[in-house]
């Protein structure tokens, strides 16, 4: 939205820097987006009077013109301009001047003659025929009647281009902010100063009565809440005063005549958008408001033709479509050189059918953009008045009298109580009840019995917040005291959003990329990871209005999802790929109770040198980050999505906190891999019911360790846990660590059977152990395999 600084002294004069009016502006609230002078690059030239005109000696088409420019000296300029005569006030750009785009003028020599300038057409000065309509759009710009012509004037004062133009950004929820009255009322109130909306009345009383030329009817009043019509008869069309042409250009908006300049000002004065209607093509004198018939065809101004449909409002006559509602006129209903009659339109629509149909149609206008916002429908007589009274002030025609006023708008008064100590608790201020009462009645807020009562033009406004936001405001922002609220709880992770951010850091720790899936899935999913048909997993919580056929079910496992991404990733040919995901499995519990939602943390992996043991290893980092200490392992072997000797179950006091391992070459078939894909399906719930969070420290050992090598031979199907577990148990205290260091099948070892080697690391944390010590400790674990059935490898 742009302010002319004219237009905005009509109300008040600010005595401020342009700097500074919109410093204040931004910090009340309505962001200002950039300044601009109207003719700022325009230098050195100045107001001219031709005194005389010759022909130039050396050229039949050059003259060469003595001009008053207002100094003791008159300049000699010579010019190809036809279109001047003596006594002519005309634009002269001096010696070392700049004109439109910068170029510089300098004094030269033409054929011979010396010029000290240049006369200067209207688009050496920016302009166009729009600014002023009686120029010659190729000749020299003679200066008219309504241009000061005191020779020497600046030439920017002279023609009124020295308006500024304030930029403002306003947002979707202030459509009043969309005017210049909106913007005046802020402004009054950023800088204290009295300000009243204006109203406008009629500068002469009108002959005759509207109600026997028009007639108006809303059919579709959810769409149109309030239809203000009135007629002007004899119209006179002609060009614009320059007062409001100046104001038309400052704003963004072309001038064109005065009718159509009449509901262009109206529209950014008011921020009402209006139209007028030629009444030759309203056939019957009438104007319908109604819902467009599916497949309804009207040419819009733009000449192009809209197929309609029943979503969309027309405006209409007994016969056809003339206009879009709220959008764009149809062809026959714009302003012509013979138009006689008109009929001034100025209505309020519904915005979301507003906004709706202009996206739909790719049709986005000055008046859409502010109709969609929600405009208030208790303007709309006040614009159209205002509209009339411009129509007398510039004798552009004969107002009839009266108006057609159709009206479904609410009329219900919004109110809010008046708590200002409400508010200064809430703000954090000590602003007294009276300075509040001021501010607020200061953008037209009225207080009576501690009661407010809510401007119809604000429909932002519907809590106390609200009016602590305008408070504030105006108080200024910067005047609010920075201390800390009291009794307000200072906002922090809960205890599962904090284990979901460890395990997060841990997994990407792990150089493991996250994935999002979503939680419907295609049943056929199940058959893909080879889930029997009794499979529990198969009962599934069906979608009642699912997206398509491949999203039908909630799933009961994570791990057609990943199995899906990683496939995905392989199919475009990425060599390796790392994935997890914190998702959710669906368990359903009957028709009438909502399902159970499991949290799982998933793992996928595939890639060279990728194996088993680096995915164990990932899950065992995961656990130990999260807390989980103790934990037992075991083959998993009844899983049919897992290969059944590559895969492993973890299970803490005997409930499965995970599986992983080598997916089923099976599966991987399904999913079109040709190599080892890897998988583990985590228990969120388990590691937050059994995680430790309580860390013990131990003071660094005082006396040296000592180390042992263990190998036995045992058979195939015995587990190297099993074994660990034995030795750890014989040993006791004093083994401090075992690991597994070799496991070898060959010639030397008996068939179906193998050779596992473990180094014992023995510690004492009273003294330092002796040979015999550490012997003794070895020969009872020896003792505790063989009781088992496994004997020291010799």
């Amino acid at each position: 939205m742009n302010l002319s600084k004219k237009w905005l002294n009509d109300y008040f004069h600010i005595e401020v820097s342009d700097k500074e009016f919109a410093d204040v502006m931004t910090l009340s609230g309505s962001k200002v987006e950039g300044i601009k002078v109207e003719g700022a690059v325009l230098k050195n030239i100045v107001v001219g009077k031709l005194k005389s005109i010759e022909r130039h000696p050396d050229s039949d088409h050059l003259w060469v013109c003595l001009v008053d420019i207002g100094s003791e000296k008159d300049v000699q300029i010579v010019t190809g301009a036809q279109n001047l005569k003596t006594n002519d006030s005309v634009p002269v750009a001096l010696d070392n001047s700049i004109i439109f785009g910068g170029k510089e003028i300098k004094a030269g020599m033409l054929r011979g003659v010396g010029s000290e300038g240049m006369l200067c057409s209207l688009s050496e000065l920016g302009l166009t025929l729009h600014d002023f309509p009686y120029a010659e759009e190729n000749g020299i710009f003679v200066l008219g009647d309504d241009c000061s012509k005191t020779p020497g004037l600046n030439i920017r004062d002279a023609i009124g281009l020295n308006d500024v133009v304030t930029e403002f950004e306003i947002t979707s929820n202030r459509p009043d902010c969309l005017s210049i009255v909106g913007l005046a009322r802020e402004a009054s109130a950023s800088f204290g100063l009295p300000f009243e909306s204006p109203v406008a009345k009629l500068v002469n009383k009108p002959a005759g009565d509207v109600s026997g030329l028009l007639k108006v009817d809303i059919l579709d009043p959810d769409k149109c809440y309030r239809y203000v019509g009135a007629v002007v008869e004899n119209v006179r069309i002609a060009p614009s005063p320059l007062w409001i042409r100046e104001r038309l250009r400052a704003s963004g908006v072309r001038p064109i005549n005065n009718i159509v300049d009449i509901t262009n000002y109206v529209m950014i004065e008011y921020g009402q958008p209006m139209h007028a209607f030629d009444m030759r093509f309203l056939h019957g004198g009438r104007v319908i408001v109604r819902s467009a018939a599916t497949g309804e065809k009207i040419t819009t101004l733009d000449g192009i033709e809209r197929t309609l449909d029943s979503s969309m409002l027309v405006i209409a006559d007994d016969e056809k479509p003339v206009a879009i509602a709220g959008i764009m006129g149809g062809e026959y209903s714009g302003i012509m050189d013979d138009t006689a009659t008109i009929v001034f339109e100025s209505a309020c629509f519904n915005g979301v059918n507003i906004r709706s149909t202009s996206k739909t149609l790719c049709m986005r206008t000055e008046s859409s953009s502010r109709f969609e916002k929600e405009l208030d429908p208790h303007g709309c007589l006040n614009s159209l008045n205002r509209a009339l009274e411009l129509v007398q002030l510039l004798d552009a025609g004969d107002v009839v009298g009266g108006v057609v006023d159709c009206d479904f708008s609410e009329k219900n008064v919004r109110t809010l109580p008046f708590d200002w100590e409400w508010t200064n608790k809430f703000i954090g201020i000590n602003v007294s009840e009276q300075e509040q009462k001021k501010i607020l009645e200061n953008i037209e807020f009225k207080i009576k019995d501690r009661i407010i009562t809510i401007p119809s033009f604000r429909n932002d406004v519907g809590h106390l917040a609200d009016i602590s936001e305008e408070v504030a405001r105006f108080y200024g922002y910067e005047n609010i005291p920075n201390h800390p609220l009291i009794g307000v709880a200072n906002g922090k992770l809960s205890e599962k959003q904090q284990l979901e951010k460890l395990i997060n850091e841990t997994m990407l720790g792990c150089g493991l990329s996250e994935i999002q899936t979503y939680s419907f899935i295609s049943p056929k999913l199940y058959d893909k990871i080879c889930l029997t048909s009794e499979d529990g997993a198969r009962n599934c919580v069906i979608i009642s209005n699912p997206l398509g056929e491949e999203t039908g079910v909630m799933r009961t496992t994570t791990l057609p999802s990943m199995l899906e991404v990683l496939a995905r990733n392989f199919n475009y040919r990425n060599a390796e790929a790392k994935l997890f995901e914190l998702a959710t499995e669906y368990i359903p519990q009957g028709a009438e109770t909502l399902p159970i939602e499991r949290q799982k943390i998933t793992i996928g992996m595939y890639g060279s040198g990728l194996d088993f043991y680096c995915l164990k290893g990932v899950v065992e980092e995961l656990l130990y980050k999260t807390g989980i200490d103790h934990y037992d392992i075991s083959a998993l072997t009844n899983n049919p999505s897992f290969h059944p000797g590559r895969s492993a179950e973890l299970t803490v006091e005997g409930k499965t906190i995970a599986v992983l391992g080598e997916i089923h070459p099976n599966v991987t078939d399904n999913y079109g891999f040709n190599i080892n894909v890897f998988a583990a399906i985590i228990d969120f719930d388990m590691i937050s019911n059994n995680r430790t969070t309580r860390k013990i420290f131990k003071h660094l050992p005082k006396f040296p360790a000592t180390a042992r090598d263990l190998a036995f031979v045992c058979k195939k199907d015995i587990t190297v846990v099993t074994l660990e577990k034995a030795i750890s148990d014989a040993v006791g205290e004093l083994l401090e660590d075992i690991s597994l260091f070799d496991v070898y099948e060959g010639s030397q070892i008996p068939s179906g059977m193998k050779s596992v080697a473990f180094n014992l690391r023995l510690r004492s944390s009273e003294r330092t152990l002796t040979d015999d010590e550490a012997e003794a400790a070895m020969k009872t674990a020896i003792t505790a395999l063989e009781k088992l059935g496994i004997s020291l490898r010799t």
